[in-house]
């Protein structure tokens, strides 16, 4: 592996604000043999730089393969969506999605792997309210307001649909149309949590735990859900967040969030991309130090070594981003279609029609 570290400033990345953008990124892909590959960068959570998020793994592919990665974000899950199915025959584009892509466009993408944390390759879909509200059960969310992720979010969304539907709620159409029993507003996991927690109008928040889990004592989990106990990354660091949410409901295990590819594309670089990630080093995975990050983030790096008790609630939460930049998970493994069955299954639990979403 190369000895050089990847930087804020060693890396200019193509940025974009929306997909009508990154289009113009794919369109010179096709045909070009300049060593350079389009990655799709897929965003779950609205405070994070994902190019920030990425560059310890970019930097791996770039030393190993002879190849420069073009990371180029979108607006969102559906952004994403749409950059793959824009990718052409010979488009060398990779991209890092959600579990819903596979079950979504799966004949126009390959499956790369699955992305596991800390040896945990399922994740889990949480709905939480605040602690001082009248909200005791799903039951109760009736005629209500809950915020969530995006609408084609498996984790902040879909999921959170199947739980509120089996317990009693009528979801209607939704995510495509509104849910007959409750309001759902869509957004993203960050926002989803913050909305909650500042509008008394917003009864409970539907995100990946990878949002929520910290804000959850762990007593909570240990009466709601053996299994997120059991599997869950987020379990170890449950409750070291403020403000303390209450647990309301917790989703069977969701498989990982996979990488894909172009299907369109036949390449023996793409699989030397490939077997890259899946045999990469711990240390591919992780920043140097906080401190990088921080700097990249133009946060203090002298923040982050200071005690709680002397951080203002700005400084804590600048600590608190920079945490949550490192890269959320630590190894690649392989992984097919059929490892996304249960999003399939998901799917026609809720009656979706995939290509209308």
């Amino acid at each position: 592996m190369s000895d050089n570290r990847w930087s804020a400033n060693r890396r200019t990345f193509l940025k974009t604000a929306g997909a009508s953008a990154a289009a113009v990124g794919l369109a010179g892909c096709a045909g070009e043999d300049d060593g350079s590959v389009t990655w799709v960068m897929n965003p779950a959570e609205e405070e994070i730089d994902i190019q920030v998020q990425y560059g310890p793994l970019f930097e791996y592919i770039e030393s190993e393969v002879d190849v420069e990665i073009d990371g180029q974000p979108t607006a969102d899950y559906s952004a994403t969506v749409a950059e793959l199915q824009r990718a052409e025959e010979g488009d060398r584009v990779f991209a890092d999605t959600s579990p819903g892509a596979v079950a979504q466009i799966g004949d126009e993408i390959d499956v790369t792997g699955m992305r596991v944390a800390f040896g945990a390759e399922q994740y889990f879909s949480l709905i939480t309210t605040t602690t001082d509200s009248e909200i005791d059960e799903l039951a109760d969310l009736e005629d209500e307001i809950v915020a969530s992720g995006a609408p084609t979010s498996v984790s902040g969304t879909l999921f959170p649909l199947l739980m509120l539907s089996n317990a009693g709620l009528d979801i209607g159409g939704a995510p495509g149309t509104s849910p007959e029993d409750f309001e759902l507003r869509t957004s993203d996991h960050t926002t989803a949590r913050e909305q909650m927690i500042a509008d008394d109008s917003i009864a409970a928040a539907a995100t990946g735990a990878f949002s929520t889990g910290p804000h959850v004592p762990a007593e909570q989990f240990d009466e709601m859900s053996q299994e997120y106990v059991d599997i869950s990354a987020e379990y170890d660091g449950a409750g070291s967040r403020d403000p303390e949410l209450q647990l309301l409901a917790v989703s069977d295990p969701i498989p990982r969030a996979p990488i894909v590819s172009n299907a369109a594309w036949d390449e023996s670089l793409k699989t030397d991309i490939r077997e890259a990630m899946l045999n990469a080093p711990d240390d591919a995975f992780a920043h140097e130090s906080d401190a990088d990050i921080a700097e990249a983030l133009n946060i203090d790096p002298e923040l982050l070594d200071m005690d709680e008790d002397e951080l203002s609630e700005s400084e804590q939460d600048d600590v608190n981003l920079v945490e949550d930049h490192e890269l959320w998970f630590s190894g690649i493994v392989e992984a097919t279609h059929e490892d996304y069955d249960p999003v399939v299954e998901l799917g026609q639990s809720l009656g979706l029609d995939w290509g209308e979403l």
